[in-house]
């Protein structure tokens, strides 16, 4: 048995990739040092020609990455903070997503763009915080977002494997989780979800770490209610199938997201339920940050703006009318 953290398996997966296809590589800030876990020893290991350390620059080295990939490499693109990708939306949305289709499936761009540490890290303030998985979603780029060590391994191994660009966000409140990895670690195709704990009373749909506090509520709240933790893990494409057959079980649902509440993955994921027609017991709850929410500084109101374990504990009940 190995016990595997998220950041170690980030880096396992891109290791095992570098040396399994010599048209993998990497780009990125400060990969040598491996300041943000994913790149640690692989310069040298695989050398600098391989696992470039760029200028200060997203949007040109980005904008390589899709040279690069336009030429038979599958680059690796990393970004230290996940607000950088609101300067390569240009890069990443508008030319990489698109340019299969605008030249008839003549070319492609297989890129994976990873941000080890999304979301909020406590102190981080306003524009170091964002977790924007839902502007990628919505534009149709492949957007994945594992929860455990093993899934970050096999999602990432998926992403760089893939035709077309994918962004993986990390999220920082999982970057320390470890698990105990008792098979090979295998790669996880892109587009299939996972029930963490079943359950037969209320779904609660998780994403990211969040998945951890919906495991910790439901052992809590257990065995008065039967929590199902649902992990999308894929949010773009969206395994429905698997969603629409748990909350049709359970007849109940609550999404704990965090991101905005406007325009969502919550108020996705609610719409696509009522659009099948499935008959809830209740009205669906979420729980996400405030509409239009900018983390602040100051360490208790960057706590209250996040979705937490008392915010997702009352919303269960509330759904199953315990509350």
């Amino acid at each position: 048995m190995t016990k595997l953290s998220y950041a170690k398996a980030l880096n396992r997966a891109l290791a095992d990739e570098l040396a399994r296809d010599p048209a993998v590589c990497v780009f990125g800030e400060d990969l040598g040092a491996g300041l943000s876990g994913l790149t640690p020893g692989l310069q040298d290991r695989f050398g600098a020609d391989r696992v470039v350390d760029t200028p200060l620059s997203e949007q040109a080295f980005s904008s390589l990455a899709l040279g690069a990939a336009l030429t038979g490499m599958r680059p690796v693109v990393e970004f230290q903070i996940p607000s950088l990708l609101f300067l390569v939306f240009e890069q990443i949305a508008n030319q990489a997503h698109k340019i299969r289709l605008m030249t008839g499936g003549q070319t492609a761009a297989p890129v994976t763009f990873v941000v080890p540490g999304s979301g909020s890290r406590e102190g981080w303030a306003g524009q170091h915080s964002d977790h924007p998985y839902g502007l990628f979603a919505h534009v149709g780029v492949k957007t994945l977002l594992p929860a455990t060590p093993a899934d970050a391994y096999g999602l990432l191994v998926s992403a760089i494997r893939d035709p077309d660009p994918v962004v993986l966000f990390g999220p920082a409140g999982a970057m320390g989780v470890r698990e105990d990895v008792t098979e090979e670690l295998v790669p996880v195709p892109i587009g299939s979800a996972r029930v963490h704990r079943a359950g037969r009373d209320v779904t609660v749909v998780a994403a990211g770490h969040l998945v951890h506090d919906a495991l910790a509520v439901a052992a809590e709240l257990a065995p008065e209610v039967e929590v199902e933790v649902f992990d999308p893990r894929t949010l773009h494409p969206f395994d429905f199938t698997a969603l629409f057959a748990s909350v049709g079980r359970t007849g109940r649902l609550v999404v704990v997201d965090d991101s905005n509440r406007m325009c969502g993955l919550a108020a996705e994921v609610i719409a696509a339920v009522a659009e099948q027609g499935i008959a809830l017991r209740a009205a669906p709850r979420r729980v996400t940050r405030p509409d239009g929410a900018v983390l602040p500084f100051a360490l208790a109101l960057d706590r209250a703006v996040q979705p937490d374990r008392a915010q997702l504990r009352a919303a269960v009940l509330a759904a199953v009318g315990a509350a």
